[in-house]
């Protein structure tokens, strides 16, 4: 995969997934913005990445925030190719949630999301990209949630807008939607024990495991590439077999009769 000389924008990117991207864009050539509100873990990151990356401080909620954030890529690479929108917060009490938290989780996950793409666009040089991350749990119901997956759906739905707004500036807009993936939220759940996860998820993805990072890092970047310039307006599941399955996952009725047989 190359991304020789293009220069990349990732918002949410001093921890988990976005610094997943971030290292495999820059392994592919590119030039990163990371960018997060976290000062301390975005210069680190620097130190550790190296001179082909940069840190720019930026609440995604604010305009002018956003504003400085591009100015400084300007500023520091001369360019932008590629935006890959993935910040994103998990509050989410599912129908118990307060009119703020919707509009708190709604302006970070989708409506930052928009706004940077639009304030973006003008800038991309010709044949950019924007990658909005999505998720399987955009696509289906879950008990005790509706914030996180009403996002996600929303993303999906606005990365068609987009890509037909864009196409005639040459621009393509796509979306990526992991399941399962080993992440700090993930870290958590299991009690940071990564085998736990992977057997936990292994009933819920036929490749019997949950995704690392990295692999979703990998096609977020291939996206980016010349590769998939045919590509555009669609979402991209990277998520070991998950949105095959139906509520049955994956086993046939005998196998569930014998299951109940089995356990009564």
């Amino acid at each position: 995969m190359n991304l020789n000389g293009k220069v990349a924008i990732i918002t949410g990117s001093t921890q988990g997934l976005g610094v997943d991207i971030a290292k495999q864009m820059l392994s592919a050539g590119a030039k990163v913005m990371l960018v997060g509100r976290n000062a301390v873990a975005g210069r680190s990151l620097v130190d550790e990445l190296g001179e082909a990356s940069d840190f720019c401080a930026c609440n995604v909620e604010l305009d002018e925030d956003i504003d400085d954030c591009i100015e400084s890529t300007l500023a520091r690479f001369g360019r932008i190719d590629i935006l890959v929108n993935n910040a994103c917060m998990y509050v989410d009490k599912g129908i118990d949630s307060t009119r703020e938290q919707w509009h708190q989780t709604l302006s970070v996950n989708l409506i930052s999301s928009a706004i940077f793409s639009q304030k973006v666009s003008p800038h991309l040089t010709e044949g950019g990209v924007i990658i909005n991350m999505g998720s399987t749990g955009g696509k289906f119901g879950a008990a005790g949630r509706a914030l996180y997956p009403a996002s996600k759906a929303a993303i999906i739905q606005m990365t068609k807008n987009f890509a037909v707004t864009l196409a005639p500036k040459n621009i393509r807009v796509l979306c990526v939607s992991p399941a399962w993936t080993w992440s700090p939220s993930v870290a958590e759940l299991s009690g940071d024990s990564i085998e736990l996860a992977d057997a936990v998820g292994a009933a819920l993805h036929p490749l019997g495991r949950i995704g690392r990072g990295k692999e979703v890092a990998k096609v977020v970047t291939f996206l980016c590439t010349d590769s998939a310039s045919w590509m555009t307006g669609v979402d991209i599941p990277v998520d070991g077999g998950f949105s095959i399955l139906g509520p049955d996952q994956g086993i046939s009725p005998r196998t569930w009769f014998q299951k109940y047989r089995d356990s009564n």
